[in-house]
């Protein structure tokens, strides 16, 4: 008998709305992100917010500090 398990998955477009929603919460910019987090452009936030990319574990850590919110206030998970 195999048995089947549910697997936790990151829901990136939820998890990018969240992103983007305490962004504009804390009343940061896309620029002073950009700036927090030392990019040459602001192409990497965009994509979070989007969902088309997910910030690094260090990364997720920083914005954790930057929203002043647990890590899992800002990942979005469904179990499939």
């Amino acid at each position: 008998m195999i048995r089947r398990y549910a697997y936790p998955v990151i829901d990136t477009k939820a998890t990018g709305a969240n992103i983007k929603r305490l962004r504009e919460y804390e009343d940061l910019s896309v620029k002073e992100m950009q700036s927090v987090f030392d990019f040459k452009s602001p192409q990497a936030v965009y994509k979070w917010q989007r969902g088309e990319t997910l910030p690094t574990v260090d990364e997720f850590v920083v914005l954790a500090k930057m929203f002043n919110t647990p890590i899992e206030k800002i990942i979005v998970v469904n179990i499939e």
